[in-house]
C-alpha cells in the first residue's frame, strides 16, 4: 500500500487506527521531517506505545490523537489535529488492519474522506478470507481474526472502490490480504 499511495515529501498523512505506530517508519521515510504524520487511535496505551517509538526515534513531526474514528466527527479530528500543529486536512489518509476492527467501520471511512484533501489519496489494507489454493487456510485466518477482534467479512476496501477515483489494488497471502488505494474525486 506505500507503494501505491505514492507519498511526497512534505504530506501529511493521517492514519486511522494508528495503533503502536507500525506505520511511521515507513510513512517517516517518504514524507521526511518537513512531513506531518498525525495518528488517531481509541486506545491510550496503543498511543502511548506510538508516541515512544516516535520519541525514540526523534520524530518531531508526529501529532497523536485519541479519538474513536466511528464516533468522533472530522471536525473534532481537525480541531485537535490543528491545535497540535497540524493541518485540517491531510494529502494521505489510511488504515491497515484497522477497519475491520471497527463495528461501524463505514463512520470512520467517511470520516477519512473528509479529512482528505479533494485529489489526495486514500488507502485501506484489510483481510478477507483467503482464496485458490489458500482458501485452505480459510479456519485458520477466521480464527486469527476472531481472536484479534476482526470482522474476515467486513471487506471496508469496497468502500473505497466504490468512492474513490483512479482506484488500485493488490492482494496478497492468497488473497486474504486486500488493498485498495484510490484519490478523492472533486
Amino acid at each position: 500500500m506505500v507503494e501505491l499511495l505514492g507519498f511526497r515529501t512534505g504530506d501529511q498523512v493521517l492514519d486511522i487506527g494508528c495503533g503502536t505506530g507500525m506505520n511511521f517508519p515507513l510513512v517517516q521515510d517518504r514524507v521526511g521531517p518537513g512531513g506531518i504524520i498525525v495518528g488517531v487511535d481509541r486506545s491510550a496505551q496503543m498511543l502511548a506505545q506510538a508516541r515512544r517509538r516516535a520519541v525514540r526515534h526523534g520524530w518531531e513531526n508526529v501529532i497523536l490523537i485519541q479519538a474513536d474514528a466511528t464516533a468522533f466527527s472530522a471536525e473534532q479530528i481537525s480541531v485537535e489535529v490543528t491545535r497540535d500543529g497540524g493541518r485540517p486536512f491531510s494529502e494521505v489518509t489510511l488504515a491497515t488492519y484497522a477497519l475491520s476492527l471497527m463495528q461501524q467501520w463505514e463512520n470512520a471511512w467517511e470520516t477519512m474522506q473528509q479529512l482528505t484533501v479533494t485529489r489526495g489519496r486514500l488507502g485501506v489494507l484489510d483481510m478477507q478470507r483467503p482464496t485458490g489454493p489458500s482458501a485452505l487456510l480459510t479456519p485458520l485466518a477466521r480464527t486469527a481474526c476472531w481472536l484479534g477482534g476482526a470482522d474476515i467479512d467486513a471487506h471496508p476496501w469496497k468502500a473505497l472502490e466504490r468512492d474513490s477515483a483512479e482506484v488500485r489494488s493488490a492482494s496478497a497471502r492468497g488473497g486474504h490480504l486486500q488493498v485498495r488505494v484510490g484519490s478523492k474525486p472533486r
